[in-house]
């Protein structure tokens, strides 16, 4: 997925839950739309380099979108992560519809946002549903991982997420009757190596990931890829496979 021109600047403060007083490198402070309805725990650090994307239309209330930040590392490098959860779908979008995603490659259709029957009533909606002749029907939900906690390793949620629950408890009937169900946690994060559930902030959707893992849902991770002309981010893409780890939990 390519970014629009994205303007630099430095994160004040995330307030409101959905603005963020960003202030940009000419010297103005903007006020910027910020699409993530999470605690965004680990990406919420005022201080840190941040981008956002302009926008031009006259009926938007906020000119401004709040896109990457750029956080400190233990070993003193620098991750850029995507805080616009937004994204995630449309970067799973283009890695499913280039073939990108091994043993999700192949389908040949694709629609997104599939109303789901679970015995004939209709349960939930997911994200993409893959069709093909000989390969049948695949659903698969996209879930945007930021979290990278202290001891390094990356969890989901990063807060209490009922939708995301109900969402696997679909995924696990549909497994159970047959269908292929697949879970896809899209790491936008490059500091994170590896997903467990999020036990410490969620404890009923990591009994319900677990629960779901056994019904035969597949459960998928892959961090993105942030490509830069330079310095400046230009686009962010779905790149390897990253191991999940249901049993780990983070030491109290």
């Amino acid at each position: 997925m390519d970014y629009p021109e994205l303007i630099p600047g430095t994160l004040l403060r995330r307030h409101k839950r959905f603005l963020a007083d960003v202030r940009l490198d000419d010297g103005r402070e903007v006020v910027a739309h910020c699409p993530n309805t999470g605690s965004m725990r680990a990406v919420n650090v005022p201080g840190c380099r941040v981008w956002l994307a302009p926008s031009d239309n006259p009926a938007r209330k906020l000119a401004w979108t709040w896109e990457l930040i750029e956080l400190p590392q233990h070993d003193g490098r620098l991750a850029i992560a995507s805080v616009n959860t937004g994204r995630a779908n449309r970067i799973v979008e283009e890695a499913l519809r280039e073939g990108q995603v091994p043993g999700l490659e192949g389908y040949a259709e694709l629609k997104r946002e599939a109303n789901v029957a679970i015995d004939g009533e209709r349960a939930s909606r997911l994200d993409f549903r893959l069709e093909d002749p000989e390969r049948g029907t695949a659903f698969v939900e996209v879930k945007q991982v930021t979290l990278k906690e202290v001891d390094g390793h990356g969890y989901f949620p990063d807060a209490v997420s009922e939708r995301g629950r109900r969402h696997l408890e679909v995924l696990a009937a549909l497994a159970e009757q047959g269908q292929r169900a697949v879970l896809l946690f899209c790491v936008a994060h490059e500091g994170i190596g590896d997903v467990a559930p999020a036990w410490h902030q969620d404890p009923a959707y990591a009994a319900a990931l677990e629960g779901a893992a056994a019904s035969g849902v597949e459960v998928l991770a892959h961090r993105c890829v942030v490509e830069r002309h330079g310095d400046v981010p230009v686009a962010i893409r779905l790149g390897q496979a990253l191991p999940v780890d249901l049993k780990r939990r983070l030491a109290p």
